[in-house]
């Protein structure tokens, strides 16, 4: 196989080429999973990543007199971190924090939360300097479903303000079924468990 590619010089660059856009994709997909603590999936796929690593970066180095493979490495990184983007949200691993904040005292964004199914913690603050009472929520929601749950809320409050942040863990949360996945992850979902 080596032979063949080596004999069509273009079949080589595109398999580096294709080579490294799989590699910085798994990377991407590896850290994430890190950081989220799937740590038997992250040595999973840092394992397939490092093979495929290793396979390209060698290719170009044993043949540095060919600079086409150089541009074709180059090109698979720029072209695989986009991918592994690209996939990072595709997969929509883990869970985030959804603070809402309604300075509108016509709606009350946490009914209209609860009345589709979310679980709402509610707090009153208070916006300076203007001394305006405020509806504080705040909101667990897994990743995936964050898109659904900010068309509610815009839906209650076109003016709301909101900021998401990631959860590394969460503990005692019901995520109630909305037309959902099952809380039990089936099919390609059971990869991305935590271990």
């Amino acid at each position: 196989m080596m032979e063949y590619l080596l004999a069509h010089p273009w079949l080589l660059a595109l398999a580096i080429f294709g080579a490294r856009i799989l590699d910085v994709s798994l990377g991407t997909i590896r850290t994430i999973t890190v950081v989220r603590g799937y740590r038997y999936t992250s040595a999973i796929i840092g394992f397939c990543e490092v093979i495929l690593w290793v396979t390209a970066a060698g290719q170009v180095l044993k043949h540095t007199d060919r600079w086409y493979l150089l541009f074709a490495y180059a090109g698979g990184f720029a072209t695989g971190t986009l991918c592994g983007i690209w996939l990072e949200n595709l997969l929509a691993l883990g869970n985030v924090m959804v603070r809402v904040i309604s300075a509108n005292p016509e709606v009350s964004v946490a009914n209209a939360l609860t009345a589709q199914g979310y679980e709402v913690t509610v707090m009153q603050g208070m916006a300076e300097p203007q001394g305006q009472f405020v509806e504080v929520l705040l909101v667990i929601e897994k990743r995936r479903n964050v898109p659904a749950l900010m068309r509610c809320i815009d839906a209650a409050d076109s003016t709301a303000l909101f900021t998401i942040e990631d959860v590394r863990s969460v503990h005692n949360v019901r995520f109630p079924p909305r037309g959902r996945s099952s809380l039990v992850p089936t099919g390609w979902r059971t990869l991305f468990q935590r271990k």
